[in-house]
C-alpha cells in the first residue's frame, strides 16, 4: 500500500508513520515546518496552498510509483467563543483544516484513481462544546466534504472517510492537557474519563488504510 501522509511531523501524524513503516508499507510523508526523520521519503507542503497540495500528490505518484491512499492530519486548536475571536482566527482555522482537506480532495480528484482519503474531524463538530466554535466551524466543513465528495469520485474508486476523535494528548491540545483544572473539565465529558492517546487514533487509520 503506498500512502501519502500530509501533517506527518505532528503528535498523530508521527504514530502513524512509526505503523505504517512497521507494516512494511510504501510511505511518502508532507511536513511544513518541522522535518520527519530522515528515515522516510519526505516533502516539505503548504497544507494550506492548492497548488502545493497537488504538487506534493504529484511527487507522491512519482516517488512510490502510485498512491493508493492519502491522509491528511494539519490541524489547529483555539478555543475561545465566537465573539472574541478575530477574523485572523477564523481564516486560519478554516485554512489549516477545511482549506487543506478540500485541497487534498481537489488533488486527488485530479490526478488519481483507486485509493482512499482520510480526513480528520472532531468529535466537537457533533456533539457541541463551549468555545469550540472556530473549530466546530472548520470540522463540520470537512464532515460536509467528505459525504458529497464520496458520491462525486466514487466513479473513480476513490473512497472519503472522517476520522472523529474526542480530546488527544498531542502538542496541539497542550493547553488543555497542561491545565489541570481545563484538563479535569474536559475529562468529566469523556464515556471513559480519559484522554486519548495519538496511538489510538492512528490504529483506526491505520486499520481502515489496510482494509481498503
Amino acid at each position: 500500500m503506498k500512502t501519502l501522509i500530509i501533517g506527518s511531523a505532528g503528535g498523530i501524524g508521527k504514530s502513524l508513520s512509526e505503523d505504517l513503516f512497521k507494516d512494511s508499507l510504501d510511505i511518502f510523508l508532507g511536513y511544513h515546518t518541522n522535518p520527519v526523520d530522515s528515515t522516510y521519503k519526505s516533502k516539505k507542503v503548504d497544507a494550506t496552498n492548492f497548488e502545493d497540495v497537488e504538487n506534493f500528490i504529484q511527487s507522491g505518484v512519482e516517488t512510490l510509483g502510485g498512491v493508493d491512499a492519502i491522509v491528511n492530519l494539519p490541524g489547529n486548536l483555539i478555543l475561545k467563543p465566537a465573539h472574541l475571536s478575530t477574523e485572523d482566527d477564523f481564516y486560519n482555522t478554516i485554512n489549516i483544516n477545511l482549506k487543506s482537506a478540500f485541497g487534498v480532495v481537489r488533488a486527488a480528484g485530479k490526478l488519481l484513481d483507486n485509493c482512499s482519503i482520510v480526513l480528520m474531524s472532531t468529535a466537537a463538530a457533533s456533539i457541541g462544546l463551549s468555545n469550540h466554535e472556530l473549530i466546530s466551524s472548520a470540522k463540520s466543513g470537512i464532515e460536509g466534504l467528505a459525504k458529497s465528495a464520496a458520491k462525486t469520485y466514487a466513479r473513480k474508486n476513490i473512497r472519503v472517510n472522517t476520522v472523529s476523535p474526542g480530546l488527544v494528548n498531542t502538542p496541539l491540545s497542550k493547553k488543555i492537557t497542561e491545565n489541570p483544572i481545563v484538563l479535569k473539565a474536559s475529562i468529566k465529558m469523556l464515556a471513559s474519563n480519559k484522554i486519548g492517546e495519538p496511538k489510538q487514533i492512528s490504529n483506526m487509520i491505520r486499520l481502515s488504510l489496510i482494509h481498503i
